[in-house]
């Protein structure tokens, strides 16, 4: 197994483990802390109760300092019984953070490529760091306490009947409140997450597109747009802070006015003789501590509800695009690409960008896609470099379908070269290696040398160590294409894919194409070549002319070109267009019967 897999799995490992077994044992440990917290709680209204019961009635200043003394020693434990359950907290976030990353990283990696998301489709992650933060603050503290909550009551009413009573009643409109406030700010909750991720996916579509922006004085109307955006979410979260603000005003109001409540029903007692000055402070202490979680509670509702939430996407796009089961590892592909009658629906599409296509390459083989556009030249490269699945249909390497292969382990001996490069922030050089830690500095000059790159970048001031920004930022576009066909070499991969190679490139970068698909036949590898112009088809052996997602005609270069230039294909928009030759593209190039061809859809042209 590739080094690169082991220690995703080694993290993955980790994580689970951290989950099962550390966490597991955190929890408890949780629990025995929140349990001492609240057993060392009964300190302060004890301390009181001693206080005004015996030292105010005896005078004795020894029986003082000795109270003070023990109060002091434990109030010192329970600091760090404190301290220790916030370090604990913390540690939970950690450990679900490390169960969950790579599994959330691969649900945002993976599905764009089967379905749309919302937004800017970073979604996942910032729920991933709601539900963490959640677990590190003070809200999972207070679920502890209130188990703790008839407890404290019990000693209230030990204290004496109405004394538990009043607690009581207290403590039954305290979790009235907590009720209300669920059910009230759940729904401003989720609105408030919907409009966020709308106004992050105009605030990312604005940074994107900022040349066209600018250069087009789109700048106003972007702006509208955006504050539009910004004040639906502002409306959302403002509805949602309100909610939580009136029952954390209202929750505390009423903790302060129980305490006062306990103090009136406590003098009444004191009056009446049935209980002492200490019973009535040390009852006021104790019904604040018993509310104090159910204070916590409320005041950290909105938290939970938005964590919670949070917390049911992320169960749904992990089971749906988590990291895939490891699969047995094959031999490395050195044989065919086979791909059978298949049928491709653009992710989040209906109809169909590609239909009913087969044939058969060998090792030593290259393969040209033409036609116009919208006629699914890019949706048949996505679908044999594995982007895009399948609804129909089969594609296979050396005879194993694609889902048999390991992802990580194939991608090595892959190259893909998509429209645009696709860079990503970093070095040329980490581009170049596709961030393998194990890539070898030959290598990586191997893969620049062969696609005509190495001399641009070496006059660089930092050459291969030059950092470049995000998607390529600071290069020309003929430089990006370079580096993107670099890296889709490097390592001599045996399928190379490659998506209008050549559309940014000058005469002498067209010639290191050239080179490179030349170089891929002679080492007995496959590329499978997508262009418009037709200087990318000098190197190839055979092409596949498609239309309106079907193929049109299919067989060695010479031939096809021929009828093409015989007859010019018509653009897959004109009505009444003929077909050239219409055959079902089989393993050997054979005719085996019309195919009845029906006008592209809106959704495949635009992922053509």
């Amino acid at each position: 197994m590739a080094k690169g897999h082991k220690e995703l799995l080694s993290r993955r490992d980790a994580g689970t483990v951290l989950l099962s077994i550390p966490v597991k044992r955190a929890i408890l440990a949780l629990i025995f802390a929140s349990s001492l917290l609240n057993l060392l709680a009964l300190n302060g209204p004890l301390f009181m109760l001693q206080v005004y019961d015996r030292v105010l009635a005896s005078g004795s200043i020894q029986t003082l300092v000795a109270l003070c003394v023990l109060a002091g020693v434990l109030y010192s434990f329970q600091a760090i019984m404190d301290a220790l359950r916030a370090r604990l907290l913390l540690r939970l976030g950690e450990g679900f953070d490390a169960r969950f990353s790579s599994e959330v990283l691969s649900a945002i990696a993976r599905a764009p490529l089967r379905t749309r998301l919302p937004g800017d489709g970073q979604q996942p992650m910032r729920d991933l760091d709601c539900v963490r933060a959640f677990l590190a603050g003070p809200g999972p503290g207070a679920f502890f306490d209130l188990p703790w909550v008839p407890f404290y009551l019990a000693v209230c009413f030990l204290l004496h009947f109405w004394l538990g009573v009043t607690a009581l009643a207290g403590a039954v409109l305290m979790f009235a409140i907590t009720l209300a406030s669920d059910i009230a700010v759940r729904g401003p909750a989720r609105t408030a997450t919907q409009k966020g991720v709308e106004r992050a996916a105009l605030s990312e579509s604005a940074r994107r597109n900022a040349e066209s922006i600018r250069a087009m004085g789109m700048e106003h109307s972007i702006h509208v747009r955006w504050q539009d955006s910004n004040d639906a979410y502002l409306n959302a979260n403002r509805k949602s802070a309100d909610f939580g603000s009136a029952m954390n005003g209202a929750s505390r109001s009423l903790r302060q006015a129980l305490q006062s409540a306990i103090l009136a029903v406590g003098a009444w007692l004191v009056i009446q003789q049935e209980a002492s000055a200490g019973v009535m402070i040390a009852a006021s202490i104790m019904m604040g501590r018993a509310m104090a979680p159910v204070d916590t509670a409320i005041s950290q509702w909105k938290h939970f509800v938005t964590a919670r939430q949070g917390w049911q996407r992320l169960k749904t796009i992990v089971r749906d695009f988590g990291t895939q089961e490891r699969v047995l590892k094959l031999p490395p592909p050195a044989r065919s690409l086979q791909v059978s009658d298949i049928v491709v629906v653009p992710p989040g599409g209906q109809a169909p960008g590609l239909a009913n296509i087969s044939f058969l390459l060998e090792a030593g083989s290259a393969l040209g896609v033409i036609g116009p556009s919208g006629c699914g030249k890019t949706t048949l490269a996505r679908a044999i470099a594995g982007i895009w699945q399948t609804v129909r249909g089969e594609i296979r390497i050396d005879g194993a379908t694609l889902d048999q292969w390991d992802p990580a382990y194939l991608g090595r001996h892959v190259g893909y070269l998509p429209q645009s490069a696709e860079l990503f922030e970093g070095t040329i050089a980490q581009n170049i290696a596709r961030f393998q830690h194990d890539a070898s500095d030959a290598s990586i000059v191997d893969a620049a040398k062969a696609a005509r790159a190495h001399d641009f970048i070496t006059a660089l001031p930092q050459g291969y160590q030059t950092v470049i920004g995000i998607d390529g930022a600071g290069l020309s576009g003929g430089q990006k294409q370079r580096i993107g066909l670099a890296r889709a070499l490097y390592g001599d991969p045996f399928l190379l894919v490659l998506d209008e190679p050549n559309a940014n490139l000058d005469a002498g970068g067209e010639a290191g194409l050239l080179e490179a698909i030349q170089h891929q036949k002679d080492r007995n590898g496959i590329a499978v070549v997508i262009a418009h112009r037709p200087s990318a088809m000098a190197a190839v052996d055979q092409i596949l002319l498609l239309e309106n997602g079907r193929a049109k005609s299919y067989g060695p270069k010479e031939q096809v070109l021929a009828q093409v230039l015989k007859k010019p294909v018509p653009a897959a928009t004109s009505p009444g267009a003929q077909m050239i030759n219409p055959l079902r593209v089989v393993a050997n190039g054979s005719v085996q019967g019309d195919i009845q061809t029906a006008p592209m859809t809106e959704q495949g042209k635009e992922n053509e």
